[in-house]
């Protein structure tokens, strides 16, 4: 196995998933300098250390290694060592119409979710960015809200023979893009794994005192707000392991710069 140390952009989290080996895991993936995505997993976020706690749109640099013979053969997964870890510099905000994080995402290819599938079957790429044509709606469906036993059984003997396991409610609803591209023959359907979209629901949820309501307060945040007309919206999308099944892992949503706009309206 080959190892690099990588400069990347952090583009995408998802939120934790309880695992036997890792305590959680989150799906962390972002670009390279030159443009080529990157996944770092696994990665348990919320149990590093503060200086390694990163965040969306901050640039690391970090040692990483090839997959090998492994079972992810996806081209972009990679094994973090993050003992050499390093943020550089702040997050990189939504100043002046979200100008520089708009000019690194606008260099990146954009594929509609087909193109997707047919690069996954012919060398399985497995990340990218699709700006949708149309978004039609956000499917919320009911889920399970208690982890199933033997994840539940983890969190037990963490807190019985580790360190203590740190609080991670499971969501009562899963929530669905409804969209089509370009190509499409179809509307496409696809979940979001986007960790704000959790930690939304969960802020929601404390000040509504209702689950109900704090789905109906995400699902209008992710389809009013952040998929609005004025809005250049993209999703952040990647496979599911081992399927080919794209999911939404974040949102991209700068507002539209109008071809006429004057460059103090840009800047």
């Amino acid at each position: 196995m080959s190892r690099e140390h990588l400069r990347i952009l952090i583009l995408v989290m998802t939120y934790p998933h309880p695992s036997a080996r890792h305590k959680e895991i989150v799906c962390t993936a972002g670009i390279t300098e030159s443009g080529e995505w990157i996944r770092l997993y696994p990665l348990d976020y919320r149990y590093r250390p503060k200086a390694q706690r990163f965040h969306k749109y901050q640039w690391i640099e970090i040692e990483v290694e090839s997959r090998g013979a492994g079972n992810d053969q996806r081209p972009e997964s990679r094994n973090p060592n993050f003992e050499t870890l390093r943020t550089h510099g702040p997050p990189i905000g939504p100043e002046n119409r979200w100008r520089i994080r708009r000019e690194l995402i606008d260099a990146l290819p954009h594929r509609t979710v087909d193109q997707f599938k047919e690069l996954y079957e012919a060398n399985k790429t497995s990340l990218g960015v699709v700006r949708p044509a149309r978004v039609l709606d956000i499917e919320v469906r009911p889920a399970n809200p208690e982890w199933k036993p033997e994840w539940q059984n983890l969190f037990d003997q963490l807190n019985l023979f580790g360190p203590p396991a740190k609080p991670l409610r499971k969501l009562p609803f899963t929530f669905h893009y409804v969209f089509e591209c370009e190509d499409s023959k179809k509307p496409h359907t696809a979940m979001i794994e986007d960790w704000e979209l959790g930690v939304l629901f969960l802020k929601e949820s404390a000040r509504l005192g209702s689950d109900d309501l704090a789905a109906a307060s995400v699902k209008k945040k992710y389809l009013d707000q952040m998929c609005s007309p004025t809005r250049d919206t993209r999703f952040f999308m990647g496979t599911k392991f081992p399927y080919n099944t794209w999911l939404v892992l974040g949102v991209f949503w700068p507002p539209h710069v109008r071809p006429s706009a004057t460059q103090s309206e840009l800047f």
